[in-house]
């Protein structure tokens, strides 16, 4: 099991594990509880979409432990939507689909209980440097 920090207090705040991280690819869970569904009872989509957002974010983001952290921002997200349904946990796997020096695509997979596909992501992604609080 991977022991990296995800250093993002929101994603932290719901939960969502980073298990895998290597160049190019990322993968997070997210426990559904109570707080992560909809009135009808399924994971609520805001939820998937913010864990497939993430993970195909992190996937463009790697570097290997003593270099320097990467940070990017979303450009653009399209989420597809293709199933429902509550279970135990949400994963998202993410892949790097091109890199170019300031600008990476790439995509997402969210699994319920890693055997229902419930919605996939594409994304851009732009690398910026973190701001500091004064």
């Amino acid at each position: 099991m991977l022991s990296r920090s995800l250093d993002n207090p929101f994603l932290e705040m719901l939960g969502v594990r980073l298990i895998a991280w290597r160049a190019g690819y990322a993968e997070m869970v997210m426990p559904v509880d109570a707080s992560k569904l909809n009135r009808q009872g399924v994971v609520q989509g805001g939820a998937v979409a913010t864990l497939l957002d993430a993970a195909s974010g992190y996937a463009g983001i790697f570097s290997e432990p003593g270099e320097p952290p990467l940070h990017a921002f979303t450009l653009s997200l399209t989420t597809s939507f293709l199933d429902n349904g509550a279970g135990e946990r949400v994963t998202a796997k993410g892949m790097l689909e091109r890199k170019g020096r300031s600008i990476y695509f790439a995509r997402a997979e969210a699994w319920l209980d890693d055997t229902l596909l419930i919605a996939t992501a594409q994304g851009t992604f732009k690398y910026s440097t973190p701001r500091t609080s004064d």
